[in-house]
């Protein structure tokens, strides 16, 4: 075999796993640019806006991604932003409402549930304003769900999803993805099984919808419900919490104990009913031509 062959198919054009080590190494390179450019604008902004101690370093990273996102794009695959479903149409209102009320009902109903059966409890919260908590909270997440839609739903499940199809494609990132939270406080065997079926119903949604900015509505919903609204823990990680905190106050395998209660037995419920709405939209949808791309 000749290293022609090893590099690109029949067609010419250059092989999957190739692809995705141009994407990484293209990231790796924006990443760096992006933490001595955008950085300190950033950090400035958001000193301005009274943002301060909030970190601005999950918007530089998106930036990374994304630049190599739109670098493997342009330049190997050269297609268009539709590939990664990130184009004008995968970013219509009604698809980003529907991935965001999709997160939110998946993890809103079982920690409703946890707290009307006394297996979460209201506990004192931290000092300070609940609206001034929430803004630094949401500013937070936005951006960490966006990073991890754009490394582990956008560029690389499109590559995989044309290599393998999508079962295959989901099930690799989605563990990619639950490994992924291994260095999480609290992590356990338990956590990251529901981590990684966190994995497939958020690839479900991008399945569905052919959006990622639905994924990352779903996403963002999912971890705002728990912490802004509920101020539960959220992978292992406590956070501001003012006026009220819920805890744990039942058996690990329903709340998820320090983890929080989306590594619960709940939780895990309301993303497989989470995974069967979006598929069943996907059969709804499927004679669209989006569908089929």
């Amino acid at each position: 075999m000749t290293a022609r062959r090893i590099l690109y198919d029949d067609a010419g054009a250059l092989r999957a796993p190739w692809r995705l080590v141009v994407f990484s190494l293209a990231s790796i390179v924006a990443l760096l640019v992006s933490s001595v450019v955008l950085g300190p604008i950033l950090v400035q902004l958001y000193a301005l806006v009274g943002l301060r101690g909030v970190t601005t370093e999950y918007w530089v990273e998106c930036a990374g991604i994304f630049a190599g996102t739109a670098f493997a794009l342009r330049y190997v695959d050269k297609r268009p932003w539709g590939n990664v479903w990130l184009d004008r149409t995968a970013a219509q209102p009604a698809l980003i409402a529907t991935g965001f009320a999709l997160g939110a009902f998946a993890i809103a109903v079982p920690v409703a549930l946890l707290i009307g059966g006394h297996w979460l409890r209201e506990i004192g919260g931290t000092p300070g304003g609940w609206l001034g908590a929430a803004v630094r909270v949401t500013m937070m997440l936005l951006p960490a769900a966006l990073l991890e839609e754009l490394t582990s739903r956008g560029y690389i499940l499109s590559v995989l999803r044309e290599w393998w199809g999508w079962p295959w494609a989901i099930g690799a990132t989605s563990i990619a993805f639950g490994l992924l939270h291994l260095g999480n406080p609290d992590a356990g065997a338990a956590s990251i099984v529901l981590v990684t079926l966190a994995g497939v119903f958020l690839a479900s949604v991008v399945y569905a919808t052919r959006s990622l900015y639905a994924a990352w509505a779903a996403h963002f919903a999912w971890n705002w419900t728990m912490a802004v609204l509920f101020h539960t823990a959220v992978s292992g990680f406590p956070l501001e919490a003012p006026g009220y905190r819920y805890v744990d106050a039942g058996p690990d395998w329903a709340t998820g104990g320090a983890w929080g209660p989306e590594g619960g037995v709940p939780a895990g419920l309301g993303m497989i009913i989470g995974v069967g709405i979006a598929y069943a939209l996907a059969r709804r949808t499927r004679s669209s031509p989006r569908e089929h791309s």
